[in-house]
C-alpha cells in the first residue's frame, strides 16, 4: 500500500483503475459524450457500480442515490432521472464496457502479483458456465425452455495461490451448449493450464489444442468410447485409480488423433471422477488437485450471485442485461484491488461491507477499520457448575474460618 494513496478518498481509488489515460482516449475515440449534456460516461459507470456494491433493487433507487449531498458533490451531479439512467445504459457502447472490462482485468492481475508466478506452477485458468433464469415474459428475447428465459454467463477465471480473477467472460443465451464458446475462453498463452468440464469436451478441438501444446485438464463423459493404449504402474495410498495412455473416439467417426492420460480418482464419497489431460508430464496426483481446484469457480458464481445484483435486472433488453453483468465483474476486480492496497487477508465481504461505510472518507480510515479489533460483549458460552464442588469449598471455608469474602456483595462462588 502506498502513503500516498492513504489520503486520497476511498471512492477516488476504488474508481482509479478505470479512469485512466486509456478511457478517457476510447471515450474520444467514439465521441460517447459528444451530445451528453448531464449524465456523462464517467458518472453512469460509477453510478451502477455503486449500485453493485450496494446491491440496489432498480433504477429509482439509483437515481435517490443521489440525494446523498457527498455523493452529489463528488460526482458533481445533482440529480438524474431513472428514464435518463435507462436511456444511457442502453446506449452505453459496448465497446467501452469491453474496455473497461479488459482495463480493470489488467490493473487488477498486476495488484495481485499474476504477472510473475514460479514457472513450476504456471497459469491455471478454470473455465466454466453458470445460468441465470429470467421471467419469459419480460425477456421473450432469452427464451430456452417452454416456460422460462435464461441467459449463460461463460467465465474463464485466472488462478492462482487460492485467488481468482475474471480473465475474459461471454454472456449467450442459456439455449447455448458451453462447448461452442471454447474458442473464446481457451487461453492459449505458454505455461497456461486450462481446467474446465466434461460439458466442454470436445474431440475436434482437443485434438487441435494437442497439436498447438495448449494444455487442459477435464472430466470425462460417462459414455466416452476409451482405446486404452498403455497402462501405468499405480503407486499405493493414494486416490489414484487408473493412469493410463488412452485415444477418445470411434473409429473411423470422431475418434481423436492424438492421445491423451487418462486418470481415474475417487472423491471424498468413493465415487469415481475420470479426468483426461494433454499433459504427461503432471503426476496422477497432481492432476487430481488441479481438477479439484476448479470448484473454485463455482464459489465464484455463488459469491457474485449472493453478493451483486445479478439476478435481477434493471433493464429488460438484451443489452441491459449483459451491461450489468459486465458491470458486476468489473466490481468484483474493483473490490479485489482495495483489498490488495489495503494488504488485507480476511474476505472480500468484509471489504464490501466496510467500503460502504467510508466511500468518503479517506483510504486510511478503511484500512483502520480493516483492522480494528472486534470487541465481543458476549462472555461465550459458560461451563455448567459443579455444585457439589462450590459446595464443599464453602463449607471448608466456613469451617476453617474463612469467611470475609462471603460478605462481599460482588463474590460470585461459581467462579472459584
Amino acid at each position: 500500500m502506498q502513503g500516498k494513496d492513504t489520503i486520497i478518498s476511498t471512492l477516488c481509488l476504488l474508481f482509479r483503475p478505470i479512469f485512466n489515460e486509456r478511457f478517457f482516449q476510447r471515450l474520444s475515440e467514439l465521441n460517447a459524450d459528444k451530445y451528453v449534456k448531464k449524465l456523462t460516461t464517467k458518472n453512469l459507470i460509477q453510478l451502477f457500480v455503486l449500485a453493485q456494491l450496494e446491491q440496489q433493487q432498480s433504477l429509482r433507487d439509483i437515481s435517490n442515490s443521489l440525494n446523498s449531498d457527498e455523493l452529489s458533490q463528488s460526482l458533481n451531479l445533482e440529480s438524474i432521472s431513472a428514464a435518463q439512467l435507462s436511456r444511457r445504459i442502453r446506449d452505453l457502447s459496448p465497446k467501452i464496457i469491453d474496455c473497461v472490462f479488459k482495463n480493470v482485468i489488467l490493473q487488477a492481475g498486476k495488484e495481485l502479483g499474476f504477472e510473475f508466478l514460479p514457472e513450476k506452477i504456471g497459469r491455471f485458468y478454470l473455465i466454466d458456465s453458470s445460468t441465470i433464469s429470467l421471467s419469459l415474459t419480460k425477456y421473450p428475447w432469452a427464451k430456452f425452455r417452454k416456460t422460462k428465459s435464461g441467459v449463460k454467463l461463460h467465465l474463464c477465471l485466472k488462478f492462482v495461490d487460492g485467488k481468482v480473477l475474471p480473465e475474459n467472460a461471454v454472456i449467450t443465451n442459456a439455449k447455448k451448449a458451453d462447448k461452442t464458446q471454447m474458442d473464446d475462453l481457451v487461453i492459449e498463452e505458454e505455461n497456461a493450464l486450462n481446467v474446465y468440464d466434461r460439458a466442454y469436451v470436445d474431440y475436434e478441438k482437443a485434438d487441435r489444442y494437442c497439436e498447438n501444446n495448449i494444455r487442459f485438464v477435464s472430466r470425462l463423459k460417462r459414455n466416452a468410447l476409451v482405446t486404452i493404449v498403455e497402462q501405468q504402474p499405480i503407486q499405493s495410498g493414494t486416490n489414484v485409480k487408473k493412469d493410463q495412455t488412452v485415444y477418445l473416439g470411434k473409429e473411423n467417426f470422431n475418434k481423436m488423433k492424438h492421445p491423451l492420460r487418462l486418470v481415474e480418482v475417487e472423491d471424498t464419497k468413493g465415487n469415481p471422477v475420470i479426468i483426461v489431460t494433454n499433459d504427461f508430464n503432471l503426476k496422477a496426483e497432481e492432476i487430481s488437485d488441479i481438477y479439484r481446484y476448479r470448484w473454485q469457480i463455482e464459489l465464484f458464481f455463488k459469491w457474485i450471485k449472493q453478493h451483486f445484483r445479478v439476478k435481477h435486472f434493471y433493464g429488460l433488453s438484451q443489452q441491459a442485461v449483459e451491461k450489468q453483468l459486465y458491470i458486476a465483474l468489473i466490481t468484483y476486480c474493483l473490490l479485489m484491488i482495495i483489498k490488495c492496497k489495503a494488504s488485507y487477508n480476511g474476505s472480500l465481504l468484509t471489504i464490501k461491507r466496510i467500503l460502504h461505510t467510508c466511500l468518503f472518507d479517506s483510504f486510511a480510515k478503511l484500512v483502520k477499520k480493516l483492522y480494528k479489533k472486534r470487541k465481543h460483549s458476549s462472555k461465550g458460552r459458560r461451563k455448567i457448575p459443579n455444585y457439589e464442588t462450590i459446595y464443599q469449598e464453602t463449607e471448608r471455608q466456613v469451617t476453617t474460618g474463612e469467611v470475609e469474602h462471603l460478605y462481599d456483595t460482588t463474590y460470585d462462588p461459581v467462579i472459584l
